[in-house]
């Protein structure tokens, strides 16, 4: 009697699980609001969105806690395109037929529920009652046998079921559990594929692309049985479409990189554990975990809290450029009218915090007499310094269409700029090591004394007629000058005098030659002279001038070592 007592009731049981369920269509498309055609993108905003409404730490009104476990089931099977296609063909995500109680395997109408295994009873119910033969409509129901696992209150059937059995019907019952957010049973399978949408995240990722990389991240670290995971994942989701392109997301799994976890501190508990990671003022990154409510609004202030900050605010009105633009790293400065440091700022000066010295600053408008002077016609703007301390103007104008694309067209105009830096600094290289043509000076009346006058202890001048013998001429000088040639002296303590290089023109400059030699050397093509001014005495070299027949002559000549002539009269240059 007892046994069929209890039959009985598990017959009634189930005809009203049945009835509940027929009433109404557990359609994972009607539960979302969407269209059988939508995107992933679309599934994903209208789970973030529902799953934010009716998620019972927000909302204590009666039927929350089923509708947030609808949404939760619906978006389980239309985020994995096996259990979507196995839906649309079939009306369930495993391929049995009749999920959705009619359409696609349908039968009559009539829904079927089973939970399958070994040990498992059947009941069969159809209007010609327990076991319909014939044509009769049949409702196929299973129980799980002893030790099987249920999870029935992800179809709101937790007060029905509880008031029936007590919830003693072993510990594999989970009627109370919804949408990730129970123990065990189905509610691991779903959580354990919850957070595929976040990219995932292993140490090695983390060394090659996360640490010290400049870019923000807001991290997820979590177990297959951590509960939530989908809630975690749908606000997360929000804030990484929001801040795309100033920060990334990723998902860490701690059952599969135990090691990884506890190495960096963030091994979650119960529930899954969100971190920012960010560089400090330091230069080092840093995780910081988040401790608030998971609030969408708080959780992207947070981030928004922790984007790098290594651009300096300054006062434009007051501030110096002159004593800051040279030397050192190449620098930029955002003009905007923006009270506080923009997001893009903010994020480009992370990415670029060893490349370059940022600068921000407000001001009123592009008409301010302080911001015309830079050269700038629209806000905002970029104006860049290379390190020489030459300016550019890098862009004026500049509209945000939305914050990734803007920050990836920045990126690109910060690095054609750093190239131009590189390449000044090494043309700047180039010019400290090799002399430049021309840097011998030419001789003329206005220089003669700065040149050639009588606190010039020698002066070594280069008489050409040809401009190729010029150019002979100034090479040889050239390289000579970058030599250390010095007179001996008397003592190892005694002042050294100093040698200057001229060029001089024949054609123009005859009665300067004149007062050196009465020919005014009118026979050769090129001399070499080196004039003594408070002495008024001097020497020649008319032979080929090389490098070395220079560098020997001028030698000599310091040391007193070749034979020097009176001047004819004290030579004035035209």
């Amino acid at each position: 009697m007892k046994t069929g007592r209890i039959s009985i009731a598990i017959v009634l049981c189930a005809s009203l699980f049945v009835l509940n369920i027929q009433s109404k269509t557990v359609d994972p498309y009607k539960v979302l609001g969407v269209d059988k055609n939508a995107s992933q993108r679309e599934i994903q905003k209208a789970f973030h969105k529902l799953s934010l409404q009716y998620h019972p730490d927000k909302n204590k009104s009666k039927g929350a806690q089923e509708n947030f476990a609808e949404i939760n089931n619906a978006y389980d099977i239309l985020s994995d395109e096996e259990k979507r296609k196995n839906y649309d063909l079939y009306g369930d995500e495993k391929k049995a037929p009749g999920f959705d109680a009619g359409g696609a395997g349908d039968h009559g109408g009539y829904t079927y529920f089973t939970s399958g295994g070994p040990g498992q009873s059947g009941f069969n119910f159809g209007p010609g009652g327990m076991g319909g033969q014939g044509g009769a409509k049949t409702f196929s129901f299973s129980f799980g046998g002893p030790g099987s696992q249920s999870s029935f209150g992800s179809f709101g059937l937790d007060d029905i079921f509880s008031n029936m059995f007590g919830g003693g019907m072993g510990s594999g019952n989970q009627f109370g559990g919804f949408g990730g957010f129970g123990g065990s049973g189905r509610s691991q399978s779903r959580t354990s594929n919850s957070a595929k949408s976040i990219p995932s995240v292993n140490s090695q990722m983390y060394r090659k692309e996360i640490a010290d990389k400049g870019m923000t991240w807001l991290l997820l670290s979590h177990t297959p049985t951590s509960r939530g995971i989908q809630y975690y994942e749908s606000v997360i989701g929000e804030v990484a479409s929001s801040l795309d392109g100033a920060m990334k997301v990723g998902s860490i799994n701690c059952e599969t990189d135990a090691s990884f976890c506890k190495s960096l501190g963030i091994y979650p508990r119960n529930a899954p554990r969100l971190f920012v990671y960010s560089l400090t003022s330091s230069g080092n990154g840093a995780l910081v975990e988040y401790i608030d409510d998971l609030d969408l609004k708080r959780v992207k202030s947070f981030c928004l809290e922790h984007l790098p900050r290594f651009s300096k605010r300054v006062d434009f009105d007051h501030f110096d450029l002159v004593s800051q633009i040279v030397g050192g790293l190449p620098k930029v400065m955002l003009l905007s009218t923006k009270k506080d440091t923009p997001i893009i700022w903010c994020a480009l000066s992370g990415l670029y915090q060893n490349r370059f010295a940022f600068y921000d600053a407000q001001v009123r408008d592009a008409s301010d007499p302080a911001v015309r002077r830079l050269g700038v016609d629209a806000l905002p703007a970029i104006v860049g310094w290379l390190s020489n301390g030459k300016k550019q103007i890098l862009r004026t104008g500049i509209s945000v269409k939305d914050l990734k694309s803007a920050i990836q067209d920045l990126s690109g105009l910060l690095d054609n700029f750093e190239k131009k830096n590189k390449a000044a600094s090494a043309q700047s290289k180039r010019e400290q090591s090799e002399p430049e043509a021309k840097q011998i000076p030419l001789l003329t009346g206005s220089n003669f004394n700065d040149i050639c006058g009588e606190k010039t202890p020698v002066c070594v001048i280069g008489v050409f007629r040809s401009s190729k013998a010029r150019d002979k001429l100034e090479k040889v000088l050239l390289l000579v000058s970058q030599k250390s040639l010095s007179r001996r002296q008397n003592t190892a303590y005694g002042p050294r005098d100093t040698v200057s290089y001229a060029l001089l023109d024949m054609a123009k400059q005859q009665s300067f030659l004149n007062a050196f030699d009465k020919s005014g050397y009118k026979s050769s093509d090129k001399v070499l002279l080196a004039y003594k001014p408070r002495k008024g005495k001097f020497a020649v070299f008319e032979g080929e001038v090389t490098t070395e027949e220079a560098e020997f002559f001028i030698s000599s000549v310091l040391s007193g070592d070749i034979q020097f002539s009176n001047t004819r009269q004290k030579p004035i240059a035209k």
